[in-house]
Formats: C-alpha cells, structure tokens, sequence
C-alpha cells in the first residue's frame, strides 16, 4: 500500500512526527509523536488547502509517497467511538485523547482514521515509535504547485 503527504520543503522530508508533536493536532497532543499521512493525493491536497489561502499559498510543496508493506500492522479506528463533533474546526481534546492512547499503546504501526475533510475518505497516522516503523520507506517526493483555481472567489 502507498500513502501520501503534502509537505512544504523548508521542512526536512523525513518520517519523524516532530512537527505533530510541536503543535499538536486533531489525533495527538503537543509532545506526541505522530505521522499525518491520507489515502490518496487529492486528499492529502485536501487536508492541507483546507487551511491556506491564496495569499498564504506556499509555493514550495511537495507530494511524498510512503510505502506500506503489507505485513505492517493496521488499526482501523471504530468511526462509532468517536463523539459526534469529533470533526469540527479547531479538533477537539477526546481525538487527541484516542490518538495519544494509540501510540503510548504502541501495538500498531499504523492508524485509518476518518478524514474531518472529506467525508467518507481516510487518513493514516503513522506510529514512529513502532517496531516496524523501519519498514516504513519514502518512495517518491515530488513538486506539487498549487492549482489557484482552488483558491478564487471568482467563478
């Protein structure tokens, strides 16, 4: 299996969930290590434009792609555990909560968790700490220049 991150390039393209953890985000807390990544290109296109602006817009993205072996071990997250505003804008502190148990639980190496974005899509938060997180290898890295039509008012 492949997955996908939109990344700027000021930041080092390395698997390390340092960033996750600086800020913390909608599945982990600050000082949780964690790796965003989604099922598929426009969705990681998604999850990222969702917070940009045409006057924001970076022009120094790029599109990584991870490889999967099929042997890693995957944890589809139950949607139905999830409180009914799990998706709203700023995340909320019960997903952080289930995300940080996850990893701190460390018997997954990855997480399918429901996309906030795009309903009926999914990301995957990658466990660094895992023991087969090794067998995680970054496969592709390509430019990604915006579309800015995805920006404009005008239509």
């Amino acid at each position: 299996m492949e997955v996908f991150r939109l990344q700027n390039k000021k930041y080092p393209i390395v698997l390390s969930g340092n960033g996750a953890s600086i800020v913390g985000a909608r599945w982990n807390s600050k000082g949780t290590e964690m790796i965003y990544m989604a099922q598929n290109k426009a969705l990681a296109m998604a999850e990222v434009a969702v917070h940009l602006t045409v006057a924001t817009l970076p022009s120094s993205f790029c599109m990584i792609t991870v490889f999967v072996p099929d042997e890693i071990s995957i944890l589809t997250l139950d949607v139905k555990i999830l409180h009914k505003d799990w998706n709203i804008f700023p995340g909320n502190i019960q997903t952080q909560k289930i995300g940080d148990e996850l990893i701190r639980k460390n018997e997954y190496a990855l997480i399918k968790v429901p996309s906030a974005v795009v309903k009926g899509e999914f990301n995957y938060l990658i466990n660094p700490h895992h023991k087969n997180f090794g067998q995680l290898k970054i496969v592709k890295q390509e430019d990604f220049p915006f579309d800015k039509r995805i920006f404009s008012n005008e239509k």
